[in-house]
């Protein structure tokens, strides 16, 4: 879609008045929507989004009006299918495919709901609203028909929540009763309503999303603690946000009841007692638990809960965060400070950067500060702008921070996983969190710096920032009044610039950085007024916390990747690295285009590489880390190059067969049978092959029945904690159990065959067991070898 015709389709609405002022998660100040006040000391409230517009013509905006044309795509009753099918009613189109035709089904609608809401607040656009109205009403109808309060689309809903009234509660983490993660989806349908009300007005979003909340009070009210504790164990989405929402809006606390039930004992409460029971734990199951905290804080004022958001937000971006802003790896975190050995294909899935910008944007209402801001900035611009494919607008699951990864896009009509539900909603919320005023409305905090224009209705004052950061090291604030206005201004002092420059009207004001890192103007503003803040990028390389000798390259903000090209390169020495003993990165990183952020290595090797900002890369495979190597460590390394080679080769020479797991062809000319929960995903341009608990694949091999055969499988140390059987012709021939290592490396672990099972024969039939409550693989390679 071309840039001018999206900006027809938007613009001419944007300039449209709404009435009702917007904004979820954090307050605005006299919000008459919420008929409790917040308990906690706001310090920095939120504009509604209908008073923040994005210029036109940044990446921000650009995101945004993709972000507009695919929401606009979707049919909103291929998103109730199954809505109307799980209430009775005649379905009016076919279901979705990817995750909406599987046990996730719903979870999509209710990401639509806020994203749609979130369009029309930004945009002014009516047709995101009638969007909103149409849906809000359907559920309204599929609600009234199952006459219990609960609307869903997850299949066999009633038999799992009929369960879990009883007590009859089974779960392994991401499954209860047989489904999948239905709180989940039920949270992320009950905040899409929420969205629907506090964004569009909808008054009937509302009074749908209490009766699906007097529901689950009905549902989970005869369980004990202990049987609570035990559904906890799935993940449960933000149902403590939520729920604690509902409370504020409504004034009844049998909501804030219900959401301190959502309360878990094994990550929530260690957290309060400022423990780090994240690590190893899945990262996205339990980051909205800490957002919840963030809101159960605001509006009750708990201490207990301000502290596990608190320390939640510094245990992750303090121990756990990559150089894009984002965490985890194959959805997980790791050890604490342990993060050089686990960069891979599925690093920073964006569900987790989402849900760590609504907990950052929580935390700066309550207690502002340049390091909160400082974090938000470099997550929204590495790695959520980074997330979008910038012709099509479709959505990234994992950011890939190994060297030579590649970013992988969904499909518009047939994925809808998680990341594609939060992707719709990034790019309609750009405009959320450049600007925040104080209490008095005499204080404006200037967070980010996105081209966008302010409309200050307690000061009557229109405030225009009219550059970028990712163009310009001037940042220009231009104020337009009929009265002159008397307030202060905030000025984020980013980390990443030694120093600052500060001009009213073209003339030099002295100023200094606050103990939150903001630097502080006072005026009696008048219209025409012109506010320059003179900030300076310079390149700069920022080491692993755990690894000095790999390090990230930016462009003050920026995050630049080194471009490989169409393919994938040799993992060990094909890929560049920079030969110094010099860890000032201005001294080997030189322009080639500064203005567009294009710079180019000049001690790289094998070859120096161009790098450009991170954001905008997405059709080659490129590199965000680089090993520094001296002399003496580059020869090093050659010769344990050589050394994999002759092992390899040896490997090659005794094999008998070889079966490339998890490709097609492959699959095919080795029989493979599997069960339903058996998948294929890949790893450093690897396929590989695993099945979940209880599940299986099966596959013949050649032999040679005249030498001893033994099994060689090839195993990634990202894959811990998989206990598995591996049975040969209907025998155990192995119990493994992989711990783990390092997360970006694949190593090899060999079985014996008893002779007795290959004798007189040419093949024999292989099977990975999914026993244990464990996952079997993945398999990347299966070789037969003498």
């Amino acid at each position: 879609m071309h840039y001018q015709k999206l900006t027809a389709l938007i613009i001419p609405f944007a300039l449209s008045l709404m009435t009702v002022a917007a904004q979820t998660y954090i307050p605005v100040k006299n919000d008459s929507r919420f008929k409790i006040k917040p308990a906690a000391d706001v310090q920095a409230y939120g504009f509604a989004m209908t008073d923040v517009k994005l210029a036109p013509g940044s990446p921000f905006a650009h995101a945004q009006q993709l972000d507009a044309h695919y929401l606009l795509e979707l049919k909103p009753d291929r998103l109730l299918a199954r809505f109307y099918k799980n209430a009775g009613l005649p379905e009016k189109d076919s279901v979705y495919g990817g995750w909406e035709s599987s046990g996730l089904s719903g979870h999509t609608l209710g990401h639509y709901l806020s994203a749609t809401s979130l369009m029309y607040s930004t945009t002014g656009n009516t047709v995101f609203k009638q969007r909103v109205d149409y849906i809000v009403g359907e559920l309204a109808r599929c609600q009234k028909a199952r006459k219990t309060g609960y609307v869903g689309a997850i299949p066999n809903e009633d038999s799992i929540f009929g369960r879990v009234a009883k007590g009859d509660i089974q779960s392994g983490g991401f499954d209860l009763n047989g489904g999948w993660s239905p709180w989940y989806t039920v949270h992320k349908v009950m905040a899409g309503l929420v969205d629907a009300y506090l964004y569009t007005g909808n008054q009937e979003a509302l009074t749908v999303v209490t009766k699906m909340a007097d529901w689950a009070d009905n549902l989970l009210k005869p369980l004990s603690d202990a049987q609570m504790q035990k559904m906890l164990v799935c993940e449960y989405g933000g149902m403590n946000d939520v729920l604690v929402n509902i409370y504020a809006i409504t004034g009844n606390k049998k909501y804030l009841n219900l959401a301190n039930r959502f309360f878990d004992d094994f990550v929530m409460l260690p957290l309060s007692e400022r423990k780090d029971a994240l690590q190893n734990k899945h990262a996205n199951t339990n980051i909205p638990k800490g957002v919840g905290s963030a809101s159960q804080y605001l509006w009750v004022g708990s201490g207990r809960d301000s502290t596990i958001a608190q320390f939640m937000w510094r245990t992750i971006v303090g121990h756990h965060s990559y150089a894009n802003g984002g965490d985890g790896s194959y959805e997980y975190f790791g050890t604490e400070d342990h993060l050089s050995d686990r960069l891979s294909d599925d690093n920073t899935e964006t569900c987790a950067s989402y849900n760590m910008l609504k907990l950052t944007r929580k935390l700066f209402t309550l207690h502002p500060s340049a390091k909160l801001g400082d974090y938000y900035e470099r997550t929204l611009t590495d790695h959520i702008l980074a997330t979008q494919q910038p012709e099509t607008g479709m959505f990234t699951y994992f950011v890939p921070l190994r060297m030579g990864g590649a970013k992988t896009f969904s499909d518009p009509f047939n994925t809808f996983t998680c990341c594609v539900g939060t992707g719709m909603e990034n790019h309609a919320k750009y405009g959320e969190s450049i600007f925040f005023q104080s209490p008095d409305s005499k204080t404006l905090f200037v967070n980010l710096f996105i081209p966008a224009t302010l409309s200050w209705q307690v000061q009557h004052t229109k405030i225009q920032l009219a550059s970028s950061i990712l163009q310009t090291d001037t940042i220009t604030l231009h104020i337009q009044n009929k009265k002159a206005a008397q307030f202060s201004v905030k000025l984020r002092k980013p980390k990443w610039s030694k120093d600052f420059t500060l001009l009213l009207n073209g003339k030099a004001v002295n100023a200094q950085v606050d103990a939150k890192g903001f630097v502080t103007i006072a005026n009696n503003w008048k219209n025409g007024d012109q506010l320059q803040y003179v900030l300076h990028r310079t390149i700069h390389a920022e080491p692993m916390i755990d690894n000095k000798d790999r390090v990230a390259i930016f462009y003050g903000p920026v995050l630049l990747a080194g471009l490989l090209g169409d393919s994938t390169a040799d993992p060990v020495m094909g890929i560049p690295v920079l030969l110094t003993d010099d860890h000032d990165a201005s001294h080997w990183i030189q322009p080639v285009d500064k203005k567009n952020m294009i710079f180019k290595t000049t001690v790289g090797k094998p070859l120096d590489v161009t790098l450009k900002p991170f954001y905008s890369v997405y059709k080659q495979h490129y590199m965000v880390y680089w090993d520094l190597f001296t002399p003496a460590g580059w020869q090093a390394r050659k010769a344990s190059y050589k050394a994999e080679l002759e092992r390899q080769k040896s490997i090659d020479a005794r094999t008998v067969d070889v079966f490339r797991i998890g490709e097609m062809q492959p699959e095919r000319d080795h029989h493979l049978t599997a069960s339903d929960n058996s998948y294929v995903s890949e790893a450093f341009g690897k396929h590989g092959r695993e099945a979940r608990s209880g599940g299986f694949f099966e596959f013949d091999m050649k032999i040679d029945p005249n030498n001893t055969d033994s099994l060689l499988v090839t195993y990634i140390g990202a894959d811990k904690n998989r206990k598995f059987d591996i049975i040969v012709e209907g025998n155990l021939i192995a119990t493994e159990h992989l711990e783990g290592g390092q997360s970006d490396k694949f190593y090899d672990r060999t079985y014996g065959i008893p002779k007795a099972l290959i004798q007189g024969k040419i093949n024999i039939r292989v099977r990975f067991d999914a026993k244990y409550k464990s996952t079997a693989g993945r398999a990347f390679s299966v070789r037969v070898i003498r």
